[in-house]
């Protein structure tokens, strides 16, 4: 179970707790109302801790993203449909497996009228593996990645 900040300071300080903003950006509660005074319990929140796979969330015209590769490959489908190669394309579309819900990352329609659907990915997990064949199974389409 992860705890958010307050939650922690609450549980490690009780009622007493007093958030600082500091200037390195990480927030600090101090127990009693002195702010200096002797007794002073101060404990430091570090940044959460980094996803399983090293991904890092990237924001692109307002769009959050899981990776940065999936929002290069974005922008990289942007540019390809102002050169007419794609006519449009859409993101996270989903596949039900059985009450399992499988979003491929995107589903580009080129110009000559054939749909493809790719799944950006930086690490193939055996869950996305299994997934991905189930998919491909059920429904007439192949998944490319990239």
């Amino acid at each position: 179970m992860r705890l958010s900040e307050q939650d922690y300071a609450t549980l490690i300080l009780g009622k007493g707790k007093h958030p600082v903003e500091c200037r390195d950006g990480k927030t600090r509660y101090y127990s009693d109302d002195s702010y200096g005074g002797k007794g002073q319990r101060v404990i430091t929140l570090t940044n959460p801790k980094p996803s399983k796979y090293r991904s890092v969330m990237e924001e692109c015209q307002g769009i959050k993203f899981q990776s940065k590769k999936e929002a290069r490959y974005f922008r990289e489908l942007q540019a390809r449909m102002q050169m007419g190669e794609v006519k449009y394309f859409l993101r996270q579309v989903p596949f039900d497996l059985f009450g399992v819900k499988y979003r491929v990352d995107f589903m580009e329609v080129l110009k000559d009228g054939r749909i493809r659907y790719v799944d950006v990915k930086g690490f193939r997990t055996p869950s996305y593996k299994a997934k991905r064949k189930q998919v491909m199974n059920l429904y007439p389409v192949v998944i490319e990645e990239a």
